[in-house]
């Protein structure tokens, strides 16, 4: 048993049992749907993925806030005072200040537990994408690998984890800041979906346009087709904003391809809250991003 764990947060998306099988110690982010607080577990036991993009539908206004230190001090001393080194694979800083918050607390404990080890990563990666660096970190420290070890692959995996994504509904972006409201507006009467990605920053890019939802969904698979390394080979990851069907066309086409595997998973209530119902990602490894 390594002497280790590896701490990541909810915005991983990775499917309950798989990061229960991986051994995850998960810090299960915040959103709040009209005035009220939900913890967003992998497992959705606080607030039911459906049932939030069926909120979202209905108009329900939800917003997030980055976790505060204190409470990653609370888990990480957990795992101290068990004797375990901590791994940190944290949330795109691109994208929220929850991994400053993680390691403003690790900053503190490293002074308090000068006997144990504790590395963070700010892995500009997210959802999926986030969930992929996670997956392929844990799966290489069953290996038997050292802290040491781990800690260097982490550094390597991270940059290498792909983004490609589309939205159905242009205005949970414009809400966000990511498009403007005349963006929004021109899109949604034209039709025209975004293909987004996620760049070396962990910031949102527009990438490209496409022209009604069944292109868009073409267009994700065609970029990290395109932008994969020896795709064939590889465990394709895929999230979902409550459109699983749209999921299963674009599994369908990575399959077709020839992949090794396919792993499909919500997008989680942190990352929806932003993107919105309809939202479609796919992630893989490449050489860069």
């Amino acid at each position: 048993m390594n002497d280790y764990v590896i701490v990541t947060d909810s915005s991983c998306d990775l499917p309950a049992d798989l990061a229960d099988e991986l051994g995850l110690v998960v810090l299960p982010l915040s959103v709040t749907v009209d005035g009220k607080t939900f913890k967003n577990y992998l497992d959705g036991r606080e607030i039911d993925f459906k049932e939030f993009y069926a909120k979202l539908r209905g108009g329900a206004n939800a917003v997030t806030a980055a976790v505060n230190m204190e409470t990653f001090r609370e888990l990480f001393e957990t795992e101290l005072k068990k004797g375990k080194d901590i791994i940190y694979l944290g949330f795109s800083s691109g994208l929220s200040g929850t991994y400053q918050a993680g390691k403003l607390a690790a900053d503190e404990l490293r002074e308090e537990y000068p006997e144990r080890k504790i590395f963070t990563l700010d892995t500009l990666c997210a959802s999926m994408g986030q969930g992929l660096c996670v997956w392929h970190v844990a799966k290489f420290a069953q290996q038997g690998k050292s802290f040491e070890e781990v800690c260097v692959f982490a550094q390597k995996i991270a940059p290498r984890c792909i983004h490609w994504f589309t939205v159905n509904d242009l205005f949970f972006l414009k809400r966000g800041g990511r498009v403007s409201a005349a963006t929004a507006m021109l899109g949604t009467v034209l039709n025209i979906k975004p293909v987004l990605h996620v760049d070396d920053e962990g910031h949102l890019i527009n990438m490209a346009k496409a022209r009604g939802r069944k292109a868009s969904l073409n267009a994700v698979f065609e970029k990290l087709r395109d932008t994969g390394d020896d795709i064939h080979n590889q465990t394709i990851f895929i999230s979902h904003g409550d459109c699983i069907e749209d999921a299963k066309y674009v599994e369908g086409l990575f399959r077709n391809y020839g992949v090794k595997d396919v792993i499909i998973s919500y997008v989680g209530p942190v990352i929806g809250a932003h993107s919105g119902p309809g939202t479609l990602a796919v992630f893989c490894l490449g050489d860069v991003r």
